[in-house]
């Protein structure tokens, strides 16, 4: 049995492969850190919002390190070389819950049990597959359910208003612009990626008020000084899930600076390289 789900986990990784044709830039292509053979847990890490699988990168090797088989799958529509390209626009909440699932069953072959960590957008995800999935454990890292200045029951309206006005994108940066690091993410983000984002995120929500979440462990991990997404909404599910019976806890970082994208090393390299030993122990404790 281990080595027939090990071999259907690379026939997924080939699938994965595939996706990442000539457009896709060689930092932007999915990753995996593989033993050779089935291992007693996997990791599936999903990196944020128009960021790439390099952004995990540190963890993945030290996860790997510890005997762990690590995927890190690329997300729609990221990973272009053209880093101005307007892919991230066509990014659908239908995408992200395919990816999920495809990922999910790669993991599955690679590990007789599985975790999932990820960051903002990578932490939706997380929490999404912590609400249906039987994993081991779920760390959703800084989870992107909302904006800080946004109530969290105003998100479906949000994310409809939104998909109603056409596109936009903004600069994350708008005095470095496209010289913005990391050169494996995009210097832009999309009006329409956020509020398929918010779709998703107030369907988790939803599922989190009516049932208990899957997963044996839940973490919801917030940086208290965080800038931009919604450390109340990422507390009012650890309370949803809370109050149907679940094993979750929040673990909060009261000592990193008021920036939301901690973990990427090119950004931010001495704060990155202080939390990833952190991270990696909330993953693998």
């Amino acid at each position: 049995m281990n080595d027939a789900s090990y071999a259907a986990a690379q026939e997924g990784l080939a699938r994965f492969r595939s996706r990442d044709g000539a457009e896709i830039g060689e930092l932007g292509r999915s990753l995996v850190f593989d033993h050779g053979r089935r291992t007693r847990r996997a990791i599936l890490l999903f990196h944020g919002l128009s960021a790439s699988p390099a952004q995990l990168i540190g963890i993945a090797r030290a996860l790997h390190e510890r005997g762990h088989n690590v995927f890190v799958p690329r997300l729609p529509q990221h990973g272009r070389e053209d880093r101005m390209s307007s892919a991230l626009a066509g990014m659908t909440a239908e995408q992200l819950k395919a990816c999920l699932r495809d990922s999910l069953e790669v993991a599955r072959g690679l590990g007789e049990e599985v975790s999932v960590a990820g960051f903002s957008l990578g932490g939706l995800l997380t929490a999404c597959a912590g609400q249906v999935e039987p994993l081991h454990k779920a760390v959703a890292i800084v989870p992107f359910l909302g904006f800080i200045w946004m109530p969290t029951r105003l998100g479906e309206f949000a994310a409809r208003v939104a998909l109603h006005f056409p596109n936009r994108f903004l600069w994350w940066d708008p005095w470095l612009r496209e010289k913005q690091l990391p050169a494996h993410g995009y210097p832009r983000y999309s009006t329409h990626a956020l509020a398929q984002g918010l779709k998703l995120a107030y369907e988790l929500m939803d599922a989190a008020r009516e049932r208990a979440p899957a997963a044996q462990e839940l973490i919801v991990a917030i940086n208290v000084r965080e800038p931009a997404v919604s450390n109340r909404a990422a507390v009012k599910l650890a309370d949803l899930w809370k109050a149907h019976g679940a094993n979750v806890r929040v673990e909060r970082f009261r000592d990193l600076p008021f920036a939301h994208d901690v973990i990427e090393p090119k950004r931010y390299p001495d704060i990155a390289l202080r939390l990833q030993p952190r991270l990696v122990d909330l993953i693998d404790g």
